[in-house]
């Protein structure tokens, strides 16, 4: 295959540029997105400019569990990826070490003796179709997705190109700062799917202090909310219909409708009462079903969701959800298999955590307003890493930093304000010379990830 246009934007090069070269990132990895554990030219591209900024970089196997990985693609799928990411410029050296969808990366920095900091960027983007309007900003400008059906739709596009202008600052002979930084670089954060396997693997063992955040999530440009709320528990679950085909003329009585369990199941999961000691949600996603117009259908795959604001409101839609799927399933006496394909835990931020990103938030170009807490609007799978830097004694918060939205959130048209993208840089350079900073006393050994 030949290397597709405009793909040769050196990463390393643009993070040390002050005329916009972290926009020049996020708008070079938007027109190459790419879904969960399939990041192949994020991952790689994001590796090699890790590396030749001096991090050392540890990437597929060594930071993720490929037994905790919940909804992997298909071997297809992955060479598929892998292909097109060599095509689009992807470094072969580093994809080479990424087997069976294993994108995660992680740089370590360390500068003596000192606490370990620890910034977490996801880099996945979704399975949506980008609007074709002129007025598109991506459309515009030149840097619409060249994926089919697949489009950063969420902004982390730019968190990832704000990780990768964070690592060049910090890696500055000047940066004045003693301690170990750890940058995670965390695919598969849509359907809750990537964290797991990177905790499982030790990646934010050892840590003292971890920020993650979020660009834009309604809130408006200019401001910085210290503190997500609303995090939702969440289990992402597929359901396989399995019936059997017959003639829907001569013999419809011989089959089993799949497609008729699957629409039953459909129409009431959505009418599963709600909790009214707590707010719960459901959503299917994508029905697929049948083979042919007088065929009966013999299998139906569903795609959904279940969340909760609390562990127990949860597990009740869980249960509600598979009790729902049972059902319908034996109406049309067709066999049910269910898989989980990820999930998600809420979170409660360390006070310290979030006061340090406020207080550095003041001192930022451009930020004039400071939210205390701030609703996320769903959840974030980063929270199983802040839990496990908490329950190890550490502290940690998920902030969201203010970014003008086009489209909401997962929509054709979603586009955010460029101008957060320094803004980001700045908030995080911020928070580790403020915890790391020289003139500190430290008296923690650093780790190595």
């Amino acid at each position: 295959m030949e290397p597709e246009m405009g793909t040769d934007l050196d990463f390393a090069a643009a993070t040390g540029a002050n005329d916009g070269g972290v926009v020049r990132i996020r708008r070079d990895l938007h027109r190459f997105p790419e879904l969960g554990f399939l990041e192949y030219r994020t991952a790689a591209k994001v590796a090699a400019t890790l590396e030749r900024l001096g991090w050392s970089v540890k990437a597929g196997p060594e930071v993720m569990v490929e037994g905790e990985m919940p909804g992997r693609p298909s071997p297809a799928e992955t060479v598929a990826a892998r292909e097109a990411a060599l095509a689009a410029g992807a470094p072969p050296e580093w994809v080479a070490r990424m087997p069976g969808g294993q994108t995660g990366v992680v740089a370590e920095l360390r500068r003596g003796d000192g606490p370990v900091l620890a910034f977490r960027f996801d880099m996945d983007a979704l399975p949506v179709r980008e609007t074709e309007v002129l007025d598109h900003a991506p459309n515009r400008e030149g840097f619409r997705s060249r994926r089919a059906r697949v489009m950063h739709a969420c902004g982390h596009d730019g968190h990832t190109a704000i990780g990768l202008a964070l690592a060049a600052r910090l890696a500055s002979p000047t940066a004045r700062w003693r301690g170990t930084i750890r940058l995670i670089f965390q695919p598969a954060e849509e359907g809750g799917r990537g964290a797991r396997p990177m905790v499982a693997a030790g990646v934010v063992d050892g840590v003292d202090h971890f920020f993650a955040g979020h660009l834009g999530c309604l809130l408006p440009s200019g401001t910085v909310a210290p503190v997500a709320t609303g995090f939702l528990y969440s289990n992402k679950l597929d359901a396989f219909l399995e019936g059997r085909a017959a003639h829907a003329a001569m013999g419809p009585q011989e089959g089993r409708n799949a497609l008729l369990a699957g629409a039953t199941a459909a129409l009431n999961l959505h009418a599963i009462s709600r909790h009214a000691e707590a707010p719960t949600l459901v959503n299917v996603g994508r029905m697929v079903a049948g083979s042919g117009r007088n065929v009966i259908a013999d299998s139906c795959h569903l795609v959904l969701e279940v969340r909760g604001s609390s562990q127990a409101a949860l597990d009740y839609m869980d249960c509600r959800a598979r009790e729902v799927l049972a059902g319908a399933a034996a109406m049309q006496d067709v066999a049910l298999r269910i898989e989980e394909m990820g999930g998600s835990i809420g979170a409660t931020p360390s006070p310290e955590a979030a006061a340090i990103v406020a207080d550095v938030a003041r001192t930022v170009p451009g930020i004039t307003r400071i939210e205390p807490e701030w609703p996320i609007g769903g959840g974030d799978d980063a929270t199983l890493m802040l839990r496990r830097v908490q329950e190890q004694g550490g502290s940690a918060t998920y902030f969201l930093l203010g970014a003008d939205l086009k489209g909401i959130h997962h929509a054709v048209d979603f586009d955010f304000d460029e101008a957060a993208l320094p803004q980001g840089v700045d908030l995080f350079a911020g928070i580790a010379e403020r915890l790391l900073g020289q003139d500190r006393p430290h008296h923690q050994d650093g780790g190595e990830a």
